[in-house]
């Protein structure tokens, strides 16, 4: 008995230095030595944590202390320590609030394109509407539709073209537009997202393909993938929502968000309408949050470590509901879908379970106007803009498609206060005429260049615009 006590000692001990050495925030290395063990913690400048706990068999007499299997553990730590709210929000449970104009107001500005494309679509002038001191250009015109982005090592924007099954490159020609899209990888099944990880000193890129992830063997300057690796095979596919979206967290661990097979039902793969957990090598897979009818944007938050992601609610309730969402996702997490939508509402018109069932759900951190479609997410952590915007996020709203009048079709700005969204304003606006209803684009992904500025992919107008800010 008093042996076990010591043990639990050990641990406990332990674990309070984790707790130390993580708010130091510096390069640390702890030992704590006890009759049945030792536990040593180090932390390195990184704020990587690794706890070493080496039990020992007691003895009555001096010998050497016979070792039984040691247990190491390392877990990441966010790169700053915050006090962390609960998810939630004020908002009653009926329709969104409306995004909010811009704090400073707006003003019209003219869509920059360059000679070689003004045709079709950009033969003749677009406006949009943006914050005092941006401006938006035409960076690429693509032959097919653009949906996720990233930035490579390298600093060039990788873009997948879901419809033509392909990856490419778009590199600067050195004036703000980009040279023609080079190829990096094609023939793959509806490539949806994308990332670049570093897996055992070699940076892959990583691609969601709507029933597989793939990777891809990557260094500097390259034009063309040279080898393909499988690392799942067997991601839910068929119908409903199609795409695949892809992230890594700081735990190394890669996340992947699979949207449901339908508008409400009850799916029989526990991996759709949810996000599923794996290693960088595919391995590992077990389901971290679910009830996530179509969370298709992801991406974790800078300072908190916390997975953000975008949720598209259900249709047929009208123009107003349910709401959609912002996110924060917890390990374990059940979000509510399909038994439930916004703040814990129970969908009478599903009508399985019970009302009470829905208290069990996790309330999403901000709700959005209904079928604004909410796709890419991305934290701004540059300088170009100014600095009101540092610390906040921007999401595409790709705009609605079975509602009167429409909605969407626009980039909004999150204003994140204490590590949680309290707001969301007016960005980038204009894609849709409200007058007349029709819409000239639809926004779907939000990627911040190496230079700060902002790309934003349009699978309607098959572009790429960039957003830069001066003075």
């Amino acid at each position: 008995m008093f042996i076990r006590f010591l043990h639990k000692l050990s641990s406990l001990l332990a674990l309070t230095l984790v707790g130390l050495l993580i708010a130091c925030s510096t390069e640390s290395n702890v030992t704590l030595v006890s009759p049945t063990a030792k536990v040593s913690v180090a932390t390195t400048a990184s704020t990587r944590v690794v706890v070493v706990i080496t039990a020992t068999n007691p003895s009555a007499t001096p010998v050497a202390p016979t070792p039984i299997p040691m247990v190491v553990t390392t877990v990441s730590a966010p790169t700053k320590v915050v006090a962390l709210p609960s998810i939630g929000n004020s908002y009653p449970s009926g329709p969104a609030p409306t995004a909010a104009p811009p704090v400073g107001g707006s003003v019209k500005v003219t869509l920059q394109v360059p000679e070689q494309w003004k045709n079709g679509r950009f033969g003749t002038p677009h406006t949009l509407q943006v914050p005092p001191g941006f401006s938006v250009s035409l960076y690429s015109s693509l032959p097919s539709a653009p949906r996720f982005g990233t930035i490579s090592p390298d600093g060039l924007l990788f873009v997948s073209l879901m419809g033509a099954g392909q990856i490419v490159i778009l590199r600067d020609n050195g004036s703000g537009t980009a040279q023609a899209p080079l190829i990096f990888a094609e023939g793959l099944n509806g490539p949806h997202g994308l990332a670049f990880h570093e897996d055992q000193g070699q940076i892959y890129l990583y691609v969601a393909e709507n029933n597989r992830v793939s990777r891809f063997p990557y260094k500097k300057g390259q034009a063309r993938a040279d080898k393909r690796e499988t690392i799942v095979a067997n991601l839910p596919s068929g119908g409903g929502h199609s795409t695949r979206t892809i992230a890594f967290g700081p735990d190394g661990k890669m996340y992947i968000a699979a949207g449901s097979s339908c508008n409400v039902c009850e799916e029989q793969d526990p991996r759709r309408a949810a996000i599923t957990q794996y290693s960088a090598m595919g391995t590992g897979e077990r389901v971290f949050a679910r009830g996530l009818r179509n969370e298709v944007g992801l991406a974790f938050h800078p300072d908190t470590g916390e997975l953000w992601g975008t949720e598209n609610g259900r249709d047929n309730l009208g123009n107003d509901l349910p709401p959609d969402e912002i996110n924060i996702i917890r390990d374990g997490g059940n979000y509510g879908w399909p038994y439930c939508f916004s703040n814990q509402v129970y969908d009478t018109d599903f009508g399985r379970k019970e009302a009470a069932y829905c208290k069990t759900t996790i309330p999403p951190a901000l709700p959005m106007q209904a079928h604004s479609a909410p796709l890419g997410i991305t934290f701004y952590t540059a300088q170009q803009f100014p600095s009101d915007y540092r610390g906040d996020a921007f999401v595409a709203f790709h705009g609605s498609w079975n509602r009167a009048p429409k909605t969407g079709y626009k980039v909004v700005q999150l204003q994140v206060e204490n590590g949680r969204p309290v707001r969301y304003n007016d960005f980038v606006t204009g894609w849709l005429d409200d007058s007349t209803q029709r819409e000239w684009g639809r926004p779907v992904d939000v990627i911040v260049a190496p230079d700060g500025s902002l790309f934003i992919t349009d699978d309607s107008a098959n572009a790429v615009y960039r957003v830069t800010y001066s003075k």
